[in-house]
Formats: structure tokens, C-alpha cells, sequence
């Protein structure tokens, strides 16, 4: 596999992304017309085993909303091969593509801007089975008014619109909303970062919950170390569109392989094992649309040498099922 990830058995698999690139195209500086290229996503591999979440973390920009777009086919990539099911889907379009989809959802950052304020509740929830042909009129609004209870909302909530609920109710319409084709995969957007913490937690259990119930996979994206570690059964962090480390949960935050993954779990000590001396990273973080040479992460490295700033290195295995993209680790 490229990326230097080995695949678990295809029984296992449930989605495989590899050698992935997106690029965006961008303008150098508000007064300028030349156009450059963003590398969102820079030859990314990822697998996410059926049942099981992986944890997409990083710093904001690192590309990990646009890899868990591409995941579900938001977006095309511009290179590389999404595998979903053993099915190759990086070219799909059309009938094959929307039948695809109703096996991939998706749970949006945004309680506030995701949902249709002109749709009834029941219809926004049911807008899939609407879609696919599966229910309608009186089946649509009781199957949805089921699935609102299911979710923690009441079966009048379905008679309602969104802005008369509160953000963590919303999102509880937009899980509903997500989980009501009953998927295989959902990709969690920074599912609970627009909400206040006092609810994060509820809709946090809430997907566990559901996910054991479904059988569903998750491709949860967050910059929030706490949520990741609480929702993740493996974690992929990721810095300026690459990878740079990836390996069970509980072994990551355990005892970090990668410098870029050491200095972010410093920075939450009650993290557990994270290291007990602050690793202050020096200098920003660079543009993605001229990312330096070599390692991508060299220029904030505490543990750079020469050779980081002339190769760039493989995400290799460092130990048994870790991974880390470093010339020094392992």
C-alpha cells in the first residue's frame, strides 16, 4: 500500500483511500491575480475497518475535512483510489454513485447551517428515504418520528423547524438525518465543536450508542484530542495534507511515536501519558500553497536535522501496527 500503511485482511476493510491528492486552486494574496495551487490532501493512505471509528486529527487547515469529503465522495479527488466495500468508487457518477451513497453519510460541523430552515423536521430526516423511493407520506413521518426518539428529541419535534430547536438539538436532527439509511460509514465532521460543552458529551454517547446499535463505521474529524481519544478505536494525525503518524488509540496516546504528535498531546497533560514537559512548537505553520521541502513538519521540528529539510519521509512502520512518517523514529 502506498503511504507504507498495510492493509488489514479485505474482510476487515470497510473503506480504503490511497495515494490521495486534492488540490485547490487559490489567489497568492487578496491583491494579487496569480492563481496557486493549494495541496489540501498530499498522497494520503487511510483505511477504516468495518464497525470501528477512525480518528482524523490536526491543527485547522491540515486538509482533514477535505480527506473525509473525498472519503464519501463530496469531492473528487485529483489522484489516488477510494475503495468502499471492495468497490472502486473514485470514478463513479451518475445512478451508481447516488445508490453508492446511501451506504455513506455524513454528520456536518454546523447544527445552524446544515439543516433546511424551509423543511418540516420529519422531512428533513426523511429526505433519503424521499430520495431512494423507500417511504413517503404517512411511512415518512412515522418512521422519522421514530428516529427522532430514537435520537433524544420527541416524536412532535418532527411537526417543527429547525430554528426552533437549540444547536445540540439540530445536531441531533442532523445525526437522525444521517443514520436514517442506516450506512455503513459516516464521516463526523467535527461533529460536537459548535456546541457548548455541557452537550458535547450527550452527543458524544449518543453516536457510540449508535454506532453499536447499527453496526456503522466512523471517520470522526477533530481537532480536539479529548474527543478523539474518547471516540476512536485508531487515530490518523495529520499535518499540511500529510500524514504523520497512525496506530491504535490507546497505544498513540500512550507513548507518541511522531514529534508533530508528542508536541500536540503535551500541550493536554491530563491526556494521561502524554510527555509532562510542554513541547512549545516554534515559528507558524507554513502555507500550504508553498508547504517546505522534505518533511513537511521540519520547519517547527524539535528533533530536525538537515536531512528533514532535503527528503521527505515514508509513513513506515516504526513498531507493530504503528506508523510514523519520520526519518528518526523507530
Amino acid at each position: 500500500m502506498s503511504g507504507g500503511i498495510r492493509r488489514p485482511d479485505a474482510g476487515g476493510t470497510l473503506l480504503a483511500l490511497s495515494n490521495v491528492y486534492k488540490a485547490f486552486p487559490a489567489r497568492k494574496s487578496f491583491f494579487s491575480a496569480e492563481v496557486v495551487s493549494v495541496r489540501a490532501v498530499d498522497g494520503v493512505s487511510i483505511d477504516v475497518p468495518r464497525g470501528k471509528t477512525l480518528g482524523l486529527v490536526g491543527e485547522s487547515g491540515c486538509g482533514k475535512t477535505t480527506l473525509g469529503r473525498i472519503a464519501i465522495r463530496l469531492l473528487a479527488p485529483d489522484a489516488g483510489t477510494i475503495r468502499f466495500e471492495g468497490l472502486d468508487i473514485t470514478h463513479l457518477s451518475g445512478e451508481a454513485l447516488r445508490l453508492t451513497r446511501r451506504r455513506m453519510q455524513i454528520i456536518f460541523q454546523d447544527p445552524y447551517s446544515s439543516l433546511n430552515p424551509r423543511m418540516r423536521v420529519r422531512d428533513i430526516v426523511g429526505e433519503g428515504w424521499h430520495v431512494h423511493g423507500i417511504a413517503r407520506g404517512k411511512e415518512l413521518r412515522e418512521r422519522a418520528e421514530r428516529l427522532l426518539v430514537r435520537v433524544g428529541l420527541t416524536a412532535e419535534a418532527g411537526g417543527k423547524y429547525a430554528h426552533e430547536f437549540s444547536g445540540g438539538q439540530r445536531q441531533r436532527i442532523g445525526i437522525a438525518r444521517a443514520i436514517a439509511l442506516s450506512p455503513k460509514l459516516v464521516v463526523a465532521d467535527e461533529p460536537v465543536s459548535a456546541l457548548d460543552v455541557s452537550v458535547q458529551a450527550q452527543i458524544l454517547n449518543l453516536l457510540k450508542d449508535l454506532q453499536e446499535e447499527y453496526g456503522m463505521a466512523y471517520l470522526f474529524v477533530s481537532h480536539d484530542l479529548r474527543v478523539i481519544r474518547h471516540m476512536s478505536d485508531q487515530v490518523a494525525v495529520m499535518y499540511l495534507g500529510k500524514i504523520m503518524e497512525h496506530g491504535p488509540s490507546a497505544e498513540l496516546f500512550r507513548e507518541p511515536l511522531h514529534p508533530y504528535t508528542r508536541s500536540l498531546l503535551s500541550a493536554v497533560p491530563m491526556l494521561g501519558n502524554a510527555p509532562q514537559e510542554r513541547i512549545v512548537l516554534s515559528g507558524e505553520i507554513p502555507s500550504p500553497t508553498a508547504p517546505p521541502p522534505g518533511c513537511r513538519f521540519h520547519t517547527r521540528c524539535f528533533m530536525a536535522q538537515p536531512v528533514c529539510a532535503e527528503v521527505c519521509p515514508l509513513l513506515r512502520e516504526a513498531a507493530p501496527g504503528r506508523f510514523a512518517s519520520c526519518h528518526f523514529v523507530g
